[in-house]
């Protein structure tokens, strides 16, 4: 299968893996509580719970990105009394107050992070939903000239790359 290089790709930088940072930070159990009081809430076992499996879902299964329902069987599985409806508002919750990054893709379900102190962007999968994080200083760059150029001052930005995985690749098209 050959791949077809986009006309607009030497306009891109070349990058090295030595130039791809990924970034592999976990908030510590200790932060929870830190993290309920900045968000002026009261700190619950069930705040604590809904941190301790979203944090426990990246560690142990290296699954970073989870969508609330995911999010909610974990917490179900330990205390089956929480509602989907208050992980689904402590999520959104979080996400507005920036201790959580949601990743959206087209019409699929969001999927949720604990926000990193480093910033990092994604590419997606758009057949198997495998979401791999990256930071290159070129792309970063490359932003801030674009911004520049249109007399804009950056505050924040978000880049999702959509694609098809190596495994997705390999597999044969479905007829």
């Amino acid at each position: 299968m050959s791949k077809t290089i986009p006309p607009f790709s030497h306009l891109l930088p070349r990058q090295n893996e030595s130039e791809i940072i990924k970034f592999d930070e976990r908030n510590q159990t200790d932060d929870f509580k830190k993290i309920i009081r900045a968000m002026g809430l009261k700190i619950t076992e069930q705040r604590m719970l809904i941190l301790r499996c979203l944090h426990d879902a990246e560690v142990q299964s290296g699954e970073r990105h989870v969508t609330a329902q995911e999010l909610f069987e974990k917490v179900a599985a330990v205390d089956s009394s929480v509602g989907f409806a208050t992980v689904y508002r402590f999520l959104r919750n979080l996400a507005e107050k920036k201790f959580v990054t949601e990743v959206r893709m087209g019409g699929q379900s969001s999927r949720y992070e604990l926000t990193t102190q480093h910033h990092h962007d994604h590419l997606t999968c758009t057949s198997c939903g495998k979401i791999c994080e990256f930071e290159n200083p070129k792309i970063e760059k490359l932003q801030s000239q674009v911004a520049d150029h249109f007399g804009f001052i950056l505050t924040s930005h978000i880049l999702e790359l959509y694609g098809l995985c190596p495994s997705c690749q390999a597999k044969p098209p479905v007829k």
